[in-house]
């Protein structure tokens, strides 16, 4: 449990990391609203949402669940700005789940420089664990959160790609489940789908783990 409690910045920067990626894409793109509210920064405060970045995070360490996943509360977006709506709200919406990719790059490149020095040393490896695991760790995070949030279900980033990449009568029948959506996303994560939703992330993390052997 301790070893998980550990997890929750990095599960904090991840998210919040996420929401100011879509803030400073929509801004990009002509809409100021994250600006004004202050949402562009890196301030947990103003990016905490009580179920997702509190409650649920307690829950699955209370439980010791094999992993950690959370949100933050959502950027305002408004797309009447956007200069290009349809192309803009594509690439708003996506710049969350590619910043949660480009994180798990990075931490990849930390885990790898970690390995490189650690070959160097003559240290236990007991000694280094527990920073190797939280590399790890944060890895999966970033992978979870980029991949569970392209499932095209409303409310998740997945849906508004889906909904303006559809041509306009099916992106209107598309819109008729959102306010079902969350309800949909219940059944997925409480049953075996869940376990589609997941087989990107699982291939990722092999891609992952294959290239920090190269380094052993």
């Amino acid at each position: 449990m301790i070893e998980q409690i550990l997890f929750i910045p990095i599960l904090l920067l991840s998210i919040i990391i996420h929401e100011c990626a879509h803030g400073y894409a929509a801004l990009r793109a002509g809409d100021p609203t994250a600006k004004l509210y202050g949402r562009l920064t890196l301030n947990p405060i103003p990016h905490i949402d009580l179920v997702g970045s509190i409650i649920l995070p307690a829950f699955l360490i209370l439980t010791n669940s094999s992993f950690l996943f959370g949100w933050a509360k959502p950027v305002p977006v408004n797309p009447n700005y956007f200069r290009k709506p349809r192309r803009d709200e594509i690439i708003v919406s996506a710049a969350g789940p590619l910043s949660n990719i480009v994180l798990s790059l990075i931490f990849l490149g930390l885990t790898i420089i970690g390995i490189a020095w650690f070959n160097t040393t003559d240290l236990p490896y007991a000694s280094v664990d527990k920073f190797f695991l939280m590399l790890r760790q944060a890895i999966l995070i970033n992978l979870v959160l980029a991949f569970f949030n392209l499932i095209p279900i409303p409310p998740l980033d997945g849906s508004h790609i889906l909904a303006n990449l559809l041509p306009p009568h099916w992106a209107e029948m598309y819109d008729k489940i959102r306010p079902f959506g969350f309800i949909i996303l219940i059944v997925i994560i409480a049953s075996p789908l869940i376990e589609i939703a997941y087989i990107p992330v699982r291939i990722m993390w092999l891609i992952y783990q294959a290239i920090m052997r190269l380094f052993l």
